[in-house]
């Protein structure tokens, strides 16, 4: 598999390449990066052909997406896809949702002047799941996203200014019922469809698959343990792994150093193999993550892998693999 593949983001005209850059780590979401590092982490990930670049208003409050335009300050702006996302506002107290249609509207411009650009993408709408506001909280929020910010959003791709828009939380059931509830170009899902989780093949990627709904996979590794393996200090989900998770990480360790493979690249290219899976989007901090990112893009797995993994119960037996 080669970096600069593109694939077309769902019924749209919008084309990512199938390696994106997530913003969420230049941008100082977990632990400080300096500027110096956030920027030579975009530079490099643009030497090397990728040309989707991620970003969010949460991200420190804005300064994800300076950094974002920043970076990208320069480069022909056709040559590549911008996504940022929308339902937070940045306010001098901090970050205040709102998913209203002017919230949303608001969230837009402003993200442009923080980018210094004309235009963005594809926008989503973030957040509307129980992991930020609780189960009830979600709901509401829920109902407020579909009957202002979705309205918006889908004024702005009816009018040409948008080239898709979604949807970007961390739950699948989330994005299977706003695909129920709403016309929706594509979803970024962070961390629910991965060698440790396959849940979405039940329902949500078939009824994507069906629709002709672009899915972005975020955080391919799990925010670090399917890129470092079970070794001390790596997270799951941004925490300190379970007894359970180490031993599926070690057993995937395992097949893959048989079968002379990095458990990164196993992890990295499972979910391209899905047809509903336009592009991956690891958050990387540093030039040599993304160096590894690519590495492992174009590391050649053969299919003895994944029928091992599959008959480990690794893997579900009806996931599409590379």
């Amino acid at each position: 598999m080669r970096i600069t593949d593109t694939r077309r983001l769902g019924r749209t005209a919008v084309e990512l390449t199938v390696l994106g850059f997530g913003g969420s780590q230049v941008g100082n979401l977990h632990r400080p990066v300096s500027d110096e590092d956030a920027g030579r982490a975009v530079a490099t990930a643009w030497d090397f052909g990728i040309r989707y670049f991620d970003t969010a208003p949460l991200y420190s409050g804005g300064l994800g997406e300076q950094r974002m335009g920043l970076a990208l300050r320069g480069r022909p702006r056709d040559d590549y896809v911008l996504s940022t996302k929308v339902g937070r506002l940045v306010k001098a107290h901090g970050i205040e949702y709102d998913y209203s249609r002017d919230g949303v509207l608001r969230s837009i411009e402003d993200s442009l002047q923080r980018l210094g650009l004309v235009r963005i993408d594809v926008a989503f709408i973030h957040d509307i799941d129980p992991y930020n506001h609780g189960p009830q909280g979600q709901r509401r929020r829920f109902r407020e996203a579909m009957e202002g910010a979705y309205p918006a959003l889908d004024r702005l791709r009816s009018d040409g200014a948008l080239g898709a828009i979604g949807v970007g939380v961390n739950s699948w059931r989330v994005c299977q019922e706003a695909a129920e509830a709403a016309d929706l170009d594509c979803f970024l899902l962070a961390g629910r469809y991965t060698l440790l989780e396959q849940e979405p093949l039940a329902s949500f990627l078939p009824l994507c698959e069906r629709r002709g709904i672009g899915v972005i996979l975020g955080a391919p590794y799990n925010s670090g343990i399917l890129a470092r393996g079970a070794a001390p200090g790596a997270q799951h989900n941004y925490a300190e792994p379970s007894i359970e998770v180490i031993e599926r990480v070690r057993r995937l360790e395992a097949v893959c150093a048989r079968h002379g493979v990095s458990l990164g690249a196993a992890a990295l290219q499972f979910p391209l193999g899905h047809p509903a899976v336009v592009s991956v989007l690891p958050g990387p901090r540093t030039a040599a993550q993304v160096e590894a990112s690519v590495r492992w893009l174009g590391e050649t797995i053969p299919d003895a892998l994944w029928q091992e993994l599959k008959r480990e119960r690794l893997l579900e037996a009806a996931a599409p693999t590379p």
